[in-house]
């Protein structure tokens, strides 16, 4: 695309030096920690301006934000940023601005647990309020399986550096549905949607690991339209304006109801599903729109998807099976896996990894959900139990 692009990571050196210059930053989350990370950026942009800044994953969009500020260049307003990373901020948002969310309130982990779960609806689901992927959220039915839920999340979020995503947890009722995935692009405050990705795995818990992606939405057109309405609604209620928006949406009594909208790309291979739709990758689209040179996209007839391969159990990785028949289903593009034998599998709700990915592009969308079911029952994860240790007590 003739871009000279600066990677900034933790890193002392670009993951892709051939090609693109390194600089190393904290990516810490704090003020202090901001501080320090932009210092470096704009230095080097004083040294050679740069036109665009673009964040590739959550950890750096809050970062990304400030820096493009800093350099008068196109970017979110911070604010607006922090709202898509605490869900239970966002909550409040959406609902003062009249958007359809799940009604929703915090678990305090500090103080009993007991009498907060005896207090809510049922079912419902118990999130952390900052992290992403389907991590640590869990659909519970009555209190004992709440007062479980907040112990096992409560361990997932002792990593998280923020003081009050460690404290509290959000709870918000079940909605149950068809869920839809949508991605797409700001510019001045101008939604475009890039792609409709239908679920048709139904998502209804315990754990919700994403799997089948298939575009275009085989949804009737008013309901297309409705979900980009409130797609569009979220986005102002925040204060986004400009980059790509990943939202997740599920629609029920007749309304499209808001499960997330991030200030972000879809995460993962899932990116290159947009080739399909666009004509460009999403990568592609993203500097495009970062440079201010906006890349027409074209129509394709033809429909595309990916199913993320879930993780079936826990275990070591000794081997896949059933790759060669995986890659011989008629319309699948590709199998990746992405784990090496030896690694550890850790299914949801603490993982945050997929086993692989595969891709289909067929003449329609079923032809092409049925391909990706096909190959995935061509696979076998052949596993080895864990045998952790532990440290006898001494007293």
């Amino acid at each position: 695309m003739g871009v000279t692009v600066l990677v900034a990571s933790t890193s002392e050196h670009s993951l892709v030096s051939e090609v693109a210059e390194g600089l190393r930053i904290n990516l810490g989350i704090s003020h202090n920690n901001f501080e320090q990370a932009l210092e470096p950026i704009l230095t080097a942009h004083r040294e050679r301006p740069f036109t665009g800044v673009i964040a590739t994953d959550d950890s750096a969009v809050s970062l990304a934000s400030q820096a493009a500020r800093a350099m008068g260049l196109p970017h979110n307003p911070p604010e607006a940023v922090q709202l898509t990373h605490r869900k239970d901020l966002a909550r409040a948002c959406l609902k003062q601005h009249g958007v359809p969310v799940p009604d929703f309130r915090r678990i305090d982990l500090s103080i009993d647990i007991t009498g907060q779960c005896g207090d809510l609806s049922y079912p419902c689901v118990i999130k952390p309020l900052s992290l992403s992927g389907s991590r640590g959220i869990i659909r519970v039915d009555d209190q004992l399986a709440c007062l479980n839920a907040c112990k096992r999340i409560q361990k997932i979020v002792r990593e998280l550096t923020d003081v009050e995503s460690q404290r509290y947890l959000l709870v918000e009722s079940y909605i149950p549905g068809v869920e839809v995935a949508v991605e797409a692009m700001l510019n001045n405050g101008q939604l475009q949607i890039l792609a409709l990705f239908d679920k048709p795995d139904p998502l209804e818990g315990p754990y919700f690991e994403e799997t089948y992606y298939i575009t275009p939405s085989r949804l009737p057109e008013h309901q297309q339209k409705q979900i980009a309405q409130r797609v569009s609604d979220a986005c102002s209620a925040y204060g986004l304006v400009n980059g790509p928006v990943h939202a997740e949406l599920r629609l029920h009594d007749g309304e499209a109801w808001i499960l997330e909208v991030a200030a972000r790309t879809i995460g993962g291979q899932c990116a290159q599903l947009l080739r399909q739709g666009t004509g460009f990758g999403l990568e592609e689209l993203v500097i495009a729109q970062a440079t201010g040179k906006p890349l027409p996209t074209v129509v394709n007839d033809k429909a595309a998807g990916v199913l993320m391969i879930p993780i079936p159990t826990a275990g070591i990785l000794r081997r896949v099976e059933g790759l060669g028949a995986a890659r011989r289903v008629s319309h699948v593009l590709e199998v990746e896996i992405s784990v090496r034998d030896g690694y550890e599998l850790i299914p949801l709700p603490e993982g945050a990894a997929y086993l692989g990915f595969i891709f289909a592009q067929g003449p329609d969308p079923k032809s092409v959900e049925n391909a990706l079911r096909e190959a995935h029952d061509c696979l076998k994860f052949v596993t080895a139990p864990i045998w952790k240790l532990t440290n006898a007590s001494t007293s």
